[in-house]
């Protein structure tokens, strides 16, 4: 069956860009990420048996990109100052400037709390939250069983929740 790759593209690059930017926490990197795994996901097209929706495909390919970059030399020793604006223009228009500075806050609190979990907690919680992914999705993602995925996503909102409440 054949795929058009531009409409994969268009239904997903930003799905794709807003979690890479999440597990990255830097636009540039997030687009460069995202212009990566669509690159690898056409190289790999043909290898693309259908088992899985495409949209988990293409977070599987994200989620493994990202981590790689992650832990590459270039991540471990090179820090640039992420674009807080990039968070607060995803959220969309407010009513009043003094709930853009409250969101803008939030979001700022919320980023630094996610960053200080562990990265598998981290990824569970963006899946899930973000993306809107079932268990049953985050599960088949994730290569664990359902049951794991709950259990970690428990113990994922319980540290954060810890962490969140020790930065007001």
């Amino acid at each position: 069956m054949p795929v058009d790759f531009a409409a994969v593209y268009e239904a997903h690059s930003q799905q794709i860009f807003y979690l890479a930017l999440r597990l990255l926490g830097d636009p540039t990197q997030a687009e460069d990420a995202t212009h990566d795994v669509f690159m690898k996901a056409w190289r790999h097209l043909g290898g693309f048996r259908g088992e899985a929706d495409v949209r988990t495909w293409l977070y599987r390919i994200t989620l493994n990109h990202c981590s790689n970059l992650r832990s590459s030399w270039h991540a471990r020793n090179v820090h640039t100052q992420p674009d807080d604006t990039v968070f607060e223009n995803l959220a969309g228009p407010t009513d009043s400037p003094f709930r853009d500075v409250e969101m803008s806050e939030l979001g700022r609190r919320i980023q630094g709390a996610l960053a200080e979990l562990p990265e598998e907690y981290r990824v569970l919680l963006l899946l899930v939250a973000d993306q809107e992914l079932s268990y049953e999705q985050i599960a088949q993602l994730t290569q664990q069983s359902t049951d794991a995925v709950r259990g970690k996503l428990h113990r994922a909102r319980k540290a954060f929740g810890n962490v969140f409440r020790k930065t007001a």
